[in-house]
């Protein structure tokens, strides 16, 4: 694995909060869910004559059908090159994102190996980044560009790796060159996930060495699941000259928690659900401290590096 890959501290044991045992409608769940994506597998060659409200609603469907509510609010997403960014969670943000206007998505090429979900992307002209790679880099900024100077869309998630939900990453700055190279817009999405009425959860988030059908089953079993997608006002070309403060421009707000919070959920025992804004301070131990401050160190110099741009 690449030194310049973006990682972040979240895993499954630490940060994902574990469902009630699953109940008989998550088959039922799961079972839509794949029949969804079969659809979509086998319409991938009629995908240029499909209006785009037909895909947005599909999209939903897919989110729907595995148990969770979805609210978009915010802006109207424009016509025209646009790329759309977000923040990243859950292998749910591919459809939520899309549901805000059809893109063709940017994700790592482990996704082709994916069940269902990865031929599906591979026909529906996902663009594939090797990660490990980069060197590979210019090269997928360029595709991007590409694209955008066709007048379509792109979905990209620039923090290079899922984060709990709890916490989250910096947007990483090179995707941002091919808006400023293509003249396109720039439009933030940020993604949430909550019980509804009641709390941000972490079930849906797809962290560390989760797997794709622990991940999956994990949503189908949960209740009450919301999806909050808020898109953010376009910004227009021609706002930042450079990448830098454009990825800050399109970086959400970091989410209003004590600096300990995360280093308590990975201290807490596996199992335990407790609200993290209830965990007193001194039970974050030591250990688990220095283990953030390293974290937290490496991240800095990542950031003063050149590699950083990726």
């Amino acid at each position: 694995m690449s030194a310049w890959l973006p990682l972040a501290p979240c895993t499954p044991r630490a940060c994902v909060e574990p469902v009630a045992r699953a109940a008989p409608w998550a088959v039922l769940r799961l079972t839509a869910v794949v029949l969804l994506l079969l659809a979509g597998v086998a319409l991938t060659p009629f995908g240029a004559r499909i209006p785009a409200s037909l895909v947005r609603r599909w999209c939903r469907w897919i989110v729907r059908a595995a148990g969770v509510q979805v609210r978009i609010t915010g802006a109207a997403a424009p016509t025209g090159p646009l790329l759309l960014v977000a923040n990243h969670i859950s292998w749910l943000d591919i459809p939520l994102l899309a549901a805000v206007r059809p893109a063709r998505m940017l994700a790592k090429t482990e996704v082709r190996r994916w069940p269902v979900a990865g031929p599906l992307a591979a026909r529906g002209g996902v663009l594939f980044i090797d990660r490990d790679r980069l060197r590979a880099l210019p090269g997928t900024v360029a595709r991007i560009a590409e694209v955008l100077r066709d007048g379509r869309a792109v979905g990209v998630f620039p923090e290079g790796s899922t984060w709990c939900g709890r916490s989250q990453g910096v947007f990483r700055r090179a995707v941002f060159q091919a808006a400023l190279d293509a003249g396109a817009a720039v439009q933030p999405v940020h993604l949430r996930y909550r019980i509804a009425g009641g709390p941000p959860s972490t079930a849906p988030a797809f962290v560390g060495d989760d797997t794709l059908p622990a991940s999956v089953w994990r949503v189908v079993s949960a209740r009450a699941l919301v999806a909050e997608v808020d898109v953010q006002d376009v910004i227009p070309p021609g706002a930042h000259t450079d990448r830098r403060s454009l990825a800050r421009a399109a970086q959400p707000a970091r989410p209003a928690q004590p600096a300990w919070t995360h280093a308590a959920l990975v201290t807490r025992p596996y199992g335990r659900t407790e609200n993290p804004a209830t965990v007193p301070a001194p039970a974050v131990t030591v250990a688990s401290m220095e283990v953030i401050k390293r974290t937290d160190a490496a991240a800095a110099r990542a950031t003063s590096s050149p590699a950083a741009d990726a």
